[in-house]
């Protein structure tokens, strides 16, 4: 018999907070059931198992970032959209470390489609639109984005930069200005 009141949509909120606690990589069924206090099997009616949560909890975690983005972009073009996106990703992770990591968890193509990832790249290329890059410029431009949001902010989280000056808001505001003026001199093929 499943508990009343468990849907898939409190599991994986549930799945999302564990997350943050304890580690997207810890979060289980089992975990999900003892802050429920239930047993296992009652959840099997709603989860298929520990890949289907952590999907879930994934999704659940780009939808989250996608709306922050999307409202801090509103009205915004060139540098400012651009530090607008990056400190949403920044101010994410630091909030949500668990829900962060979940965001990065390989997703199924179909599934990939289907989710707040689509929305995530077109922001992104929207941001590039100011920049007036074109294809494929606007490819390896998303690409160095992402890899120097996500590198600085997996850093930070692990406190790479904790124990040295300057403090770590400062490097974070001369690389997003670096990444301004590479963008609006991107270099000729």
């Amino acid at each position: 018999m499943a508990h009343v009141g468990l849907t898939v949509e409190r599991l994986t909120r549930a799945g999302a907070e564990l997350a943050d606690e304890i580690g997207f990589d810890q979060v289980t069924v089992s975990a999900v059931a003892r802050r429920f206090g239930v047993k296992v099997p009652s959840l099997y009616s709603h989860l298929k198992n520990s890949q289907d949560l952590r999907t879930r909890i994934a999704l659940y975690a780009l939808e989250e970032l996608a709306d922050r983005a999307a409202e801090a972009l509103a009205g915004r073009s060139g540098k400012d959209a651009l530090t607008a996106f990056a400190d949403v990703y920044r101010d994410y992770a630091g909030e949500h470390p668990g829900r962060y990591a979940a965001a990065r968890l390989r997703l199924d193509p179909e599934t990939a489609a289907g989710s707040a990832g689509v929305r995530h790249a077109r922001m992104t290329r929207a941001i590039l639109r100011g920049y007036d890059l074109t294809e494929p410029d606007q490819t390896h431009a998303v690409r160095m984005l992402g890899s120097v949001f996500h590198g600085y902010v997996s850093l930070e989280l692990s406190g790479g930069f904790s124990h040295s000056a300057p403090d770590s808001q400062e490097s974070w505001s001369r690389i997003l200005d670096a990444l301004d003026a590479l963008l609006r001199n991107w270099p000729a093929r």
